[in-house]
């Protein structure tokens, strides 16, 4: 049950990232259009689909605070401020985006601050927590011992950046699929631009990671298979500069996608068997059994099911190419 618990949040955590990540992308693409009719074509492209991959947010904190209420507690406590930054960043985004279609003049300009601020706060945030992590936190007993900005550093906010990089990345490759025209060439123009600066964030990143000799950096010698994810990210890099270059529009964004899995799965594998590296175990933070099995019976058959359902249908119903005079109602 544990083991199923834990597949359940590295899933919904991943699909977060992916998915909410090129809407993201867009947002922080946004004031780089040209003109309106440009914003309006980046914004009727992930109209359908932008509230609901938020979803995938919701359904982690779930599973976290259900099923893993020690790492939930925990990282409540050393991440408040930046949370609860991300989470106005997050309602400030959406009320804007169904906003600024309303607005005219002055207020449209507002809006669209909104929106982009919004993006940016929230991606920034997200990767710092993440960074964070991998530096290592504070925690005694289970419990966390630092202050309320123990979480800064020189790799957090690196990675902060990195992330708005790699969520712009997302949300070009996304744009070059679902839009034509003038975004469509756009997006090809922003893509190449894109992957080197998230390659040359990865090197920067690497390095710095060596010279703070973290510890999480010993598991590259311990599990030598690590070598495979990265390997892969290499690969699908090489096929994303192909597909720009002969214009095969799904690929890019696919290719991205295959590149933020190999992170996930680096991650992940570096950091088992803990939840919070090198502190709290899986097996530590897991609720009692009873509890599990009571959320398995409910959520884990039902509510985890259909939301997958309901997330492939969306993407279904909406695939293919948008009109570019569409506008967001």
């Amino acid at each position: 049950m544990i083991e199923f618990w834990a597949a359940a949040l590295a899933l919904t955590l991943l699909l977060y990232v992916v998915l909410d990540g090129f809407d993201l992308g867009v947002g922080m693409l946004f004031p780089f259009a040209p003109d309106e009719e440009a914003r309006r074509h980046m914004l009727a492209s992930i109209s359908p689909v932008w509230d609901g991959n938020e979803t995938w947010l919701v359904v982690s904190a779930a599973v976290l605070f259900g099923a893993f209420p020690l790492v939930y507690s925990l990282l409540l406590s050393a991440f408040y401020l930046p949370l609860l930054v991300m989470l106005c960043a997050l309602i400030l985004r959406g009320v804007a985006f169904e906003f600024r279609a309303k607005a005219g003049g002055f207020m449209r300009w507002v809006w669209d601050a909104g929106f982009v601020g919004g993006s940016y706060a929230a991606s920034f945030v997200q990767r710092v927590t993440v960074g964070a992590l991998v530096q290592g936190l504070p925690v005694t007993d289970g419990r966390y011992t630092g202050g309320p900005f123990s979480w800064l550093g020189a790799l957090p906010l690196l990675c902060g950046v990195g992330l708005c990089l790699g969520y712009c990345l997302l949300g070009a490759g996304w744009l070059s699929y679902r839009t034509s025209q003038d975004v469509h060439d756009l997006a090809y123009r922003w893509l190449p631009r894109l992957l080197v600066a998230v390659g040359v964030f990865l090197v920067l990143a690497f390095v710095l990671s060596l010279a703070l000799e973290l510890r999480v950096m010993h598991r590259w010698i311990e599990r030598p298979i690590l070598i495979v994810f990265p390997l892969a990210g290499a690969l699908a890099c090489a096929v994303m500069l192909r597909s720009i270059r002969n214009r095969r529009d799904l690929v890019p964004f696919l290719c991205t996608i295959a590149l933020f899995v190999t992170a996930f799965l680096t991650l992940a594998m570096s950091f088992l068997p803990y939840m919070v590296p090198f502190s709290v175990t899986i097996e530590q933070a897991a609720a009692p059994h009873s509890s599990l099995a009571f959320l398995f019976w409910g959520a884990g058959i039902f509510v985890l099911p259909l939301t997958l359902i309901y997330t492939l249908i969306v993407y279904f119903v909406f695939k293919g190419k948008i009109d570019p005079t569409a506008k967001y109602h």
